[in-house]
């Protein structure tokens, strides 16, 4: 396919397929662990939504594009109100309630949120960046406040300025806020810890686990290797969800797509709603052309059922 349609479309798919491989892994790994059948169905039917939500949102990037702050900074409002308001567990409020549902609201919206600031940095962006920092340091989320800071890190060094710089300092400082407030939640089976206890399942289950995991950061490689102009955007997707799968190592975190919970499913794939085209060897300097319109050189200057 030929064209930055073609190549974004391409893209896409490229991402869904790694998607749809990470949650069958992650669905077999439920299955051979004795997992209640509904989990699995849970994270088969978030996969589906997040298809929706990724062709849906698409074809709605360059209204969002236009008013890529405003949207940064309600997003950011929304996770402060779930930070205030939301469902509590054990002293920590990340989560909202559908139904019987819980959605953990980080894992949906701070890899967009990462993606969009990357992509189309400004003031009121990095104000919406600070906002959802003083709401996970708020909530607390060490781990979604880690990968907000490795993210804006690696946005910092790949596109510096005094924007990217100012969201890696409020990022940092939330991040050092979090890791000094109490975190005590428990574990929680399927959903936490699974990168080591798949193995006491069964050998293959825990490759199954990790193999799944590791798919999620071949779409940002590829992404980044084919692209000049907006590669940064890809980095920056790639390390938030290479914080994620960190933090489900490191502690007691949802592990992305593969465990059991559709929060992060939807996150992934929405976020690839708002990553650019690939430009092949095209100049880093020129313009970009994109099925999401035309950007300038200033413009890429738980218990908890869905975890």
């Amino acid at each position: 396919m030929s064209g930055p349609s073609g190549r974004l479309r391409q893209q896409r798919m490229v991402g869904i397929a790694c998607a749809l491989a990470a949650t069958c892994l992650g669905i077999a790994y439920l299955t051979a662990a004795g997992a209640p059948a509904s989990r699995s169905i849970v994270n088969g039917v978030a996969f589906l939504l997040g298809v929706v939500a990724l062709v849906g949102i698409g074809g709605a990037m360059p209204q969002i594009g236009r008013h890529s702050g405003l949207v940064l900074l309600v997003t950011g409002l929304s996770l402060l109100v779930t930070a205030l308001l939301g469902a509590a567990a054990d002293g920590a409020s990340r989560w909202i309630m559908i139904g019987p549902l819980s959605v953990q609201v980080s894992l949906v919206l701070v890899p967009f949120m990462a993606v969009t600031f990357a992509r189309y940095p400004s003031l009121a962006g990095c104000l919406g960046i600070a906002v959802a920092a003083l709401a996970l340091a708020l909530q607390p989320d060490r781990a979604m406040a880690g990968v907000l800071a490795f993210s804006m890190a690696v946005l910092a060094i790949t596109r510096p300025s005094s924007l990217s710089a100012s969201a890696l300092m409020v990022a940092i400082t939330a991040f050092l806020v979090s890791m000094m407030r109490p975190d005590v939640l428990p574990a929680i089976p399927y959903v936490d810890q699974i990168l080591f206890t798949a193995f006491d399942v069964h050998i293959l289950a825990g490759a199954a686990v990790w193999l799944g995991a590791l798919l999620l950061l071949v779409p940002p490689i590829l992404g980044w290797r084919g692209n000049e102009g907006l590669g940064h955007a890809y980095l920056v997707f790639g390390a938030v969800w290479l914080g994620c799968i960190a933090a489900a190592a490191l502690g007691n975190y949802p592990t992305p797509v593969v465990g059991y919970g559709g929060s992060a499913i939807l996150g992934y794939l929405l976020t690839f709603s708002f990553l650019p085209p690939s430009t092949g060897s095209a100049n880093q300097h020129a313009p970009a052309a994109t099925e999401d319109g035309a950007e300038t050189n200033a413009e890429i200057h738980r218990s908890a059922s869905w975890a």
